[in-house]
């Protein structure tokens, strides 16, 4: 039988069911995959009973890994595999994956190690969606536009922290890395616009500081509008896999001082369009070592 399918909310989300994760993939299955994901932008499997080899070849159906981050180090003797842990880091706040290099992942996976017994929700908001909820003048000025996105920028930094956390905030920025991306991107599988912007978009080129917030914190309330938005609460035994090219994410800060651990295992991407046809360009540092370039022409 084919993979169930059933929509989680109007606009992004579906869980899917009947597909057995621990077999060899049907080609079939991942097309119908992949198709759920273009469609609905995030796809939550229930009880997968995966480790993390078993992680990292699922999400190798959907092409080639890359290593854990470009910066912090990779979990438990893996080279894939990245530990969102609240021990080291809460990223409460809004992103798109590692865009401050040239080419982000494509898409993410995260997996439920530990779960708070309360709290600790994933948010994914839908980036078409925003862009089609433009007013026509204001999406117009956004095709034209390019933002500069950069790792030594105001992320995941917390309060009052631990020496754990501030250890992994020093590794996060060590090798700084700076990207010039196009606005709106456009998707190379589906040719739908979204904003690419999020919490390592730190100006847009030819406007000043004061501009660039302004004008990125109107375009980023429309991401974030509660119709863009899927709340997905973790239990254990969970994969949530998201398209990285046309969605953001944050992680809700909101269960005390419970541990609550989730692995992330992401796969290459392409480098990013705009509307007018212009690649991203890396401005500083090299992360060749984290990614290999997909190749995809965007249509």
């Amino acid at each position: 039988m084919p993979p169930s399918i059933r929509k989680l909310t109007g606009r992004i989300g579906a869980v899917v069911e009947g597909v057995d994760l621990t077999a060899p993939p049907d080609p079939s299955t991942i097309t119908t995959l992949r198709q759920a994901l273009d469609e609905h932008k995030a796809i939550v499997f229930d009880q997968v009973r995966l480790d993390n080899a078993g992680q990292e070849r699922v999400a190798g159906w959907f092409g080639e890994l890359t290593t854990a981050h470009p910066n912090v180090p990779a979990t438990d003797g893996t080279t894939n595999v990245l530990a969102v842990d609240s021990e080291t880091s809460k990223s409460n706040e809004w992103h798109t994956d590692v865009t401050f290099v040239v080419n982000p992942p494509q898409l993410t996976t995260l997996r439920s190690i530990v779960t708070p017994p309360y709290g600790g929700e994933t948010l994914i908001a839908n980036a078409a969606a925003a862009y089609r909820d433009l007013p026509g003048p204001l999406r117009a000025l956004a095709d034209s536009l390019r933002v500069v996105h950069t790792n030594q920028y105001d992320y995941a930094r917390p309060s009052g922290a631990s020496a754990l956390r501030e250890e992994y905030d020093r590794v996060f920025v060590s090798t700084p890395y700076e990207t010039e991306h196009p606005l709106v991107r456009v998707h190379p599988l589906t040719g739908e616009r979204g904003l690419f912007i999020g919490g390592f978009a730190k100006r847009i080129v030819g406007l000043s500081g004061v501009e660039s917030a302004d004008l990125l914190r109107i375009l980023q309330s429309y991401v974030t509008r509660p119709e863009n938005v899927l709340r997905w609460a973790w239990a254990p035994d969970q994969l949530l896999i998201f398209d990285n090219r046309i969605t953001q994410h944050y992680g809700v800060d909101n269960y005390d001082d419970h541990p609550r651990r989730l692995n992330r295992v992401t796969v290459a991407g392409d480098v990013p369009v705009g509307v007018d046809g212009r690649r991203s360009e890396q401005l500083v540092g090299d992360a060749s070592h984290y990614s290999k370039v997909l190749e995809v022409a965007a249509r």
